[in-house]
């Protein structure tokens, strides 16, 4: 009988979710409730012509030009590329070689900004919908709009799925499930009727009758806000998620929302999906009714390190010490700075990095309870990393033989299947790195 059942387990049992996973303290309250403000205008950006999937943009400037903001820089450089465009009016300053946040060394155009904000010409599209698939698709492609979830796959291309793969859904992505992230939920409750815009034009662009946000039930306000943006629209639905790490994933969110597999190295477009994320959406409502290119992107500056957790609209090319400055600067001895979110984001070497289309957050924590890479030890084959890999792999046996240096041997162990989550690492009780020795094993072989 249901009846016997206490609620919060009948609630529950009606959420959507896939196999495996984990549930991580997910210390959002420390930013959740800060409004999305805009950053202070910085002094001088660094726009990387590479901040994509695919090929780097050549550069369409010259030192000493000045620019304006939303004017083209880099073009695009292939296929699978996106264009970049100036985040500030100003001065090109210099062209060449600047890290990233990756630490590698990227081509970059730095601008000195002169405070002035003039924007290139944009052009209003009240009508935007009436637009053809075609030039809806070409003003997203024009804009530099990439995956903002993290991928920064081009989304042009992602719209361009090859005739014998027909899409007939897409999947807007509003689980968020990274902790400390609250970017998507800020964008959910302030922009939720733009959102639902942008799914809109995706659903047009692909020619599908059927769209879905996705929403993990730990944000209900969220889930209410977007709902009450949807009233009206028969063929978009709002779903609630299990709150459950990775649900995000798009492997994940799809076997969720749809009940379908996404085969091994295989894509969403396999299965008849696109899915996007909350942000890109409204990047592309913005794209196609204001002619707006991608130049800034809600950043969540937090952790227990940083004095004032904010959400923050940043400029595209905006150094990370420019962000914890606006926060109010470290609070304690800092151990990590990470952008992204702590499971699936990456440390950085320094602050002077910049902020790029695919910088979801910056997660400051402090030296007090962070545990460092030599403290780790042997796998002791408890098999709890197996239990929660939402992909069915091995990770103990994955991370075993790259340390050992057989990295040939990974592949027969799907190497490449494992999309980096996290979740193995979480529970390991020898705390080892298994995520970077699967990233070292990939970086050995050939898919």
């Amino acid at each position: 009988m249901v009846s016997d059942i206490p609620k919060e387990e009948v609630v529950k049992m009606t959420l959507a979710t896939f196999k495996g996973g984990i549930h991580p303290p997910d210390k959002k309250t420390l930013s959740a409730n800060s409004s999305i403000t805009e950053t202070r205008p910085p002094k001088i950006v660094v726009i990387p012509l590479s901040q994509h999937a695919g090929a780097p943009c050549k550069p369409v400037v010259s030192i000493g030009q000045e620019v304006k903001k939303g004017e083209m820089i880099g073009e695009p450089g292939g296929f699978v590329s996106a264009p970049v465009h100036a985040s500030v009016s100003g001065k090109v300053v210099a062209i060449g070689e600047f890290m990233n946040a990756m630490g590698r060394m990227v081509n970059s155009v730095v601008i000195e900004n002169n405070k002035k904000e003039e924007w290139t010409t944009l052009k209003d599209n009240p009508d935007y919908l009436n637009l053809s698939a075609d030039e809806l698709k070409e003003k997203i492609k024009a804009a530099g709009i990439v995956g903002l979830g993290g991928a920064a796959f081009p989304a042009a291309v992602k719209l361009s799925p090859p005739k014998e793969k027909p899409i007939d859904a897409v999947v807007i992505n509003g689980a968020e499930c990274e902790p400390y992230l609250t970017a998507d939920y800020r964008l959910m409750l302030e922009k939720p009727k733009e959102i639902v815009e942008g799914l809109k034009i995706l659903m047009k662009v692909l020619g599908v009758k059927k769209g879905y946000v996705g929403i993990e039930n730990n944000k209900p306000d969220a889930v209410s806000k977007m709902k009450e943006a949807a009233q009206g629209e028969s063929n978009i639905e709002i779903l609630a998620l299990e709150v459950k790490y990775p649900q995000g994933a798009e492997k994940m969110l799809i076997k969720a929302i749809l009940g379908r597999a996404v085969p091994a190295r295989g894509l969403p477009m396999d299965v008849g999906v696109v899915v996007q994320n909350v942000g890109t959406a409204l990047a592309m409502y913005e794209a196609s009714r204001f002619g707006k290119p991608l130049i800034e992107r809600v950043v969540t500056v937090t952790g227990e390190g940083i004095k004032e957790p904010r959400n923050l609209m940043v400029r595209i090319g905006t150094k990370v010490s420019d962000l914890v400055e606006e926060c109010g600067g470290f609070k304690t001895e800092v151990a990590k700075v990470i952008a992204g979110g702590p499971m699936m984001g990456f440390a950085l070497s320094s602050l002077d990095v910049p902020v790029t289309k695919g910088t979801s957050g910056i997660l400051v924590l402090p030296e007090e309870g962070v545990m460092h890479a030599e403290d780790y030890g042997p796998c002791i084959r408890c098999g709890r990393c197996i239990d929660v890999c939402p992909m069915g792999l091995m990770p103990s046996m994955l991370s075993v033989l790259s340390e050992k240096g057989h990295y040939e041997e990974t592949k027969e162990y799907n190497l490449f299947d494992c999309f980096e989550c996290g979740s193995c690492a979480f529970v390991c009780p020898s705390k080892r790195p298994i995520v970077q020795l699967v990233r070292l094993a990939k970086s050995m072989v050939k898919p």
